[in-house]
């Protein structure tokens, strides 16, 4: 139920959203330039010309900064937790031990050892505990810890290798191109979410469900579903 309710949640939102104008032949007009002014500062026109540029340059990057697992080569997954680097692998293993506990509380002492507090929402919370409580299917949190530990025992990716953004992240599935499943790792998807759930994931090319990301230096970045 609160899968559905999460993927619900996020293709609601998505409704209703405008679409992308259609693309307008335009002809070439030829202006001839003007003198500079002696004064050596930029003309006015100049000066909107720039600015407008600098906005269309931003909003590319924010473009492709969205990228579908459908628009990506397949990574290498990874099984060996065992070859994480040192201080990753602590944290895995701490964020496992909790989640099998069956004590939500263990997962505090967890998130309050992070270097930085993670990423759990997508909006802003207070008590990352109590959230998580509020969004299990149960008052204890429990659902929430079995979804973390399916999630950690994963198949899992190396990202962003060699740059600030570098990260290991579980499920693979975060991250792989969709049409490139075989019917093993299907398998392996449905273990973590259901056929209508990946069905509904499938429209928007984006992995919709719980993921993990944690950064090469053992830091948990985040615990999050959505996009």
């Amino acid at each position: 139920m609160l899968r559905r309710l999460i993927l619900l949640a996020i293709a609601t939102s998505l409704v209703g959203m405008p679409a992308l104008a259609k693309t307008v032949r335009t002809d070439t007009i030829r202006i001839t330039p003007l003198e500079p002014p002696a004064s050596g500062e930029i003309p006015k026109a100049a000066e909107n010309d720039i600015s407008l540029e600098s906005a269309a340059d931003q909003e590319d990057a924010a473009d492709d900064s969205v990228v579908k697992a459908e628009d990506v080569p397949a990574p290498q997954v990874l099984y060996d937790v065992t070859a994480l680097p040192t201080p990753v692998a602590r944290m895995h293993d701490q964020l496992l031990e909790a989640a099998t506990s069956g004590n939500i509380e263990r997962l505090r002492m967890v998130l309050e050892s992070n270097e930085m507090p993670p990423t759990l929402s997508l909006t802003e919370i207070v008590d990352p505990i109590e959230f998580l409580k509020e969004s299990s299917g149960d008052p204890e949190g429990v659902e929430i810890l079995a979804i973390l530990a399916d999630t950690l025992d994963a198949g899992f990716v190396h990202t962003d290798v060699g740059t600030a953004q570098e990260m290991y992240v579980w499920p693979y599935f975060a991250r792989y191109p969709f049409s490139a499943l075989t019917p093993e790792q299907k398998v392996e998807m449905y273990r973590i979410v259901t056929a209508a759930d990946f069905a509904e994931m499938e429209t928007f090319g984006v992995w919709l469900f719980y993921r993990v990301g944690i950064g090469k230096d053992g830091t948990l970045h985040y615990f999050v579903a959505g996009e």
